[in-house]
C-alpha cells in the first residue's frame, strides 16, 4: 500500500484549497486525523426547490469516532446556496432522533453560504458515534433553494412542508411529513478516529452505487437496510480486522456514468460525469483515502465505447490516483446479456489487460474478479440467475453479498 501519509497530505492539500470546487475552509485545523466514513456523490440539481423548510438526511457510517464533520455541496448550482442552520444527531429510526441534536457550525457560524460549484466542510462536532450507526443530518433553508442531490439513497430521507420553518433540532421528527429517496446537499461525513488507518473508496457506476441492493427476491424490497456490497464490505472490516487497524468505506458510485468521456451515446443526465471529470470532487477530495475499488466499463460498452477508449480512461485515472499515493484495485467488466459480439470482444480485451500479471499491466495494484463471481457458468455472458435482479445487469441482495464476500481484506488493506 502506498504510504497513508502521502494520501493524507494530498487530502489535506485539497482541503486547504481556495477554489470554490475544492474549498474546505470550514474544516477545523488541528491534530485530528479525518477519514470519510460515508459519502454519496452529487449528480444533479433536485427537480423541486426547497422554500423555508427543513430536510433530514440519514447517513450510514462505516466507522464511528469521537467527532464528525459534514460536507455540503452546491456542485450544480448556478446561484449561492444558503444553509441557515444545521444539526447532527444519532438517528432513532425514521425521521426521529435517538439523542440530542448537536449544532453544526462553519468557521464558528451557524449558517453558511455555499458558492455556485462549491463545497464546504463543517467544523468538528463532538458527537461520539459507532461503526454502522445511522446519523441524521438536518438542514434548514429559510429562503428558496434548489439543492444538489444524489438520486439513489436506497432509503427514505425526510422533508418538512414548505413554509414551516426550522425543525433541525426537533427530536420527534413529526414535522418531517414528506419523504424522498434522494440525498440532498450533504455528500460526505468524516469521522475522527485514531484506530482508523485509511479510507477505501468504491468508484464506479450503478453497480457501485447500489442498484439491486434493495432486491430481496420476487415481490420483496428492502429500503434503508444498507445491503450494498460496499456496506457489507464495511461490516466485514469491522468484524474481521483488528480494532487498531480499521478502515472506513466510502461509496462514490453514480448510476449511468462511464469511465471514458469519449462514449458517443452517453445520455444527457450523466454527460460530464465520467470518471476523470469527477475524480477530484468525488474521490480525491475525500479524506484519508488509501485505496480505490474501481468498477467501471459496463456503461462504456453500452454507450458505444470500445476497449481502446476504456483503457485510455483507465490509464489516466489510475495514474492520477497513484500520483496521490492511492492504491487501485480493479474489477473486469461484468457480464451483460444485451452486449453485442463486439461488446463482448471489447469486454474480454479489457479483462485481459486488467488481469495481465494480476496488476493491470503495472497500471493498478490488484484485481477483483467480480465478473467471475456474477457470471452464470452455463451462460457466461449473463449474470447467475440467483444473483440477477431480472434486468441482466445488477446484482440483487444475494449477489451484493457474494461480491463483498469475495474481496480480500488483506489485499486492499495491506
Amino acid at each position: 500500500m502506498r504510504r497513508l501519509a502521502t494520501a493524507l497530505t494530498v487530502a489535506a492539500t485539497i482541503a486547504a484549497g481556495t477554489g470554490a470546487a475544492s474549498s474546505a475552509a470550514g474544516a477545523n485545523a488541528g491534530p485530528r486525523p479525518w477519514f470519510t466514513s460515508w459519502a454519496q456523490s452529487q449528480q444533479r440539481l433536485a427537480p423541486t426547490a426547497l422554500d423555508n423548510q427543513s430536510v433530514r438526511m440519514i447517513t450510514h457510517l462505516s466507522q464511528g469516532g469521537d467527532a464528525l464533520r459534514i460536507r455540503v455541496q452546491n456542485t450544480f448550482g448556478t446561484t449561492p446556496l444558503v444553509v441557515d442552520a444545521a444539526t447532527v444527531a444519532r438517528s432513532g429510526g425514521g425521521p426521529a432522533l435517538a439523542g440530542p441534536a448537536h449544532a453544526v457550525t462553519f468557521l464558528g457560524r451557524g449558517s453558511v453560504v455555499v458558492p455556485p460549484g462549491g463545497d464546504l466542510r463543517s467544523d468538528a462536532v463532538l458527537l461520539r458515534t459507532d461503526a454502522q450507526q445511522d446519523v441524521a443530518v438536518s438542514l434548514y433553508f429559510s429562503g428558496r433553494a434548489t439543492p444538489g442531490e444524489h438520486t439513489s439513497a436506497f432509503r427514505q430521507n425526510y422533508l418538512s412542508p414548505a413554509g414551516t420553518g426550522d425543525h433541525t433540532r426537533d427530536s420527534a421528527g413529526t414535522a418531517y411529513t414528506a419523504t424522498t429517496t434522494a440525498t440532498y446537499v450533504v455528500s460526505a461525513v468524516d469521522v475522527a478516529n485514531p484506530r482508523v488507518k485509511g479510507t477505501i473508496v468504491a468508484f464506479g457506476s450503478s453497480v457501485v452505487d447500489g442498484t439491486g441492493s434493495t432486491d430481496c427476491g420476487p415481490g420483496c424490497t428492502e429500503q434503508g437496510t444498507n445491503r450494498r456490497w460496499t456496506d457489507v464490505l464495511a461490516r466485514r472490516i469491522t468484524a474481521e480486522l483488528p480494532a487498531h487497524r480499521q478502515y472506513t468505506v466510502a461509496n462514490a458510485g453514480i448510476g449511468g456514468t462511464t469511465s471514458s468521456a469519449a462514449c458517443p451515446n452517453t445520455p444527457g443526465p450523466v454527460a460530464g460525469l465520467d470518471a476523470l471529470s469527477r475524480l477530484d470532487r468525488d474521490v480525491l477530495a475525500l479524506h484519508g483515502v488509501t485505496a480505490v475499488l474501481y468498477y467501471y466499463g459496463t456503461n462504456d460498452l453500452a454507450n458505444a465505447c470500445g476497449a481502446d477508449q476504456i483503457l485510455d480512461s483507465y490509464r489516466q485515472v489510475f495514474s492520477r490516483l497513484h500520483d496521490a499515493g492511492i492504491d487501485v484495485y480493479v474489477t473486469p467488466i461484468t457480464p451483460r446479456p444485451g452486449y453485442s459480439d463486439q461488446n463482448n470482444l471489447d469486454r474480454h480485451a479489457v479483462a485481459a489487460f486488467v488481469r495481465h500479471g494480476n496488476d493491470c499491466a503495472t497500471t493498478c495494484d490488484g484485481v477483483m474478479d467480480f465478473d467471475q463471481v456474477l457470471k452464470d457458468p452455463l451462460e457466461p455472458n449473463s449474470i447467475l440467475p440467483a444473483y440477477d435482479t431480472g434486468d441482466g445487469v445488477h446484482a440483487n441482495i444475494a449477489g451484493q453479498q457474494a461480491l463483498a464476500d469475495y474481496v480480500s481484506l488483506p489485499t486492499i488493506t495491506n
